[in-house]
């Protein structure tokens, strides 16, 4: 068995329970409100700003058995700098005031996702970001699309919109998990699956409590 067939069967579990979430049904089902939507955004662009820097810890501690990993990050971070100014967009096309946004401090479950995966990267393994960028681009190019259409539907808006961020990493993201896939098949150190399967598995844990508050 692949080490990625391997992975989706023990972490499809974890994804399942995400999108059994009251919130997320909201998202893909067109109940989700206004000001949830807009509660959600504020908190997934402090996210997507530590996106990179993230990558950036994590690529630093990559050495030469890791160099396929480190490139892989580099080539990310040249891809998704900058990626936070468009969910900031987003925001400032409901009249939220872009300074205020950059100022915020996210919530509580929002700043325990973004603290383990500076912690698990730099202190754990180096490749537990690959578990951080499976959760995040499986969550955008699975559910993204859907969900942007969905919410624009129930409050009666047009597409992009406001919805910018996440109906272009719906399609985005699906380049990007074929060549994280790619990379995945490389991981041939037991040790070291399983420490991207308890990152997947972590970051979904940690996604679903940052969508439940």
């Amino acid at each position: 068995m692949s080490f990625f067939i391997h992975l989706l069967e023990t972490t499809d579990q974890s994804r399942r329970d995400m999108e059994a979430l009251p919130k997320v049904q909201d998202m893909l089902n067109g109940r989700m409100s206004q000001e949830t939507y807009l509660d959600f955004l504020r908190d997934l662009y402090h996210i997507v700003w530590h996106f990179c820097p993230i990558m950036a810890a994590a690529a630093s501690r990559c050495d030469d058995a890791y160099l396929d990993v480190r490139l892989h990050l580099y080539h990310n971070i040249d891809e998704e700098k900058g990626h936070e100014n468009m969910v900031l967009d987003d925001l400032v096309h409901f009249g939220a005031d872009p300074d205020a946004i950059r100022a915020s401090r996210p919530s509580y479950s929002a700043q325990a996702m973004i603290a383990y995966n500076y912690y698990a990267s730099e202190r754990i393994h180096p490749c537990c970001v690959l578990g951080m960028l499976y959760v995040l681009e499986v969550i955008s190019s699975v559910y993204g699309g859907q969900v942007a259409s969905s919410i624009a539907a129930g409050l009666e808006r047009q597409l992009p919109q406001g919805f910018s961020f996440l109906e272009s990493h719906a399609s985005m993201d699906l380049d990007h998990m074929a060549r994280l896939n790619a990379l995945l098949q490389k991981i041939d150190d037991r040790r070291v699956q399983q420490v991207v399967i308890d990152a997947i598995n972590m970051n979904f844990y940690l996604f679903s409590q940052f969508l439940s508050a």
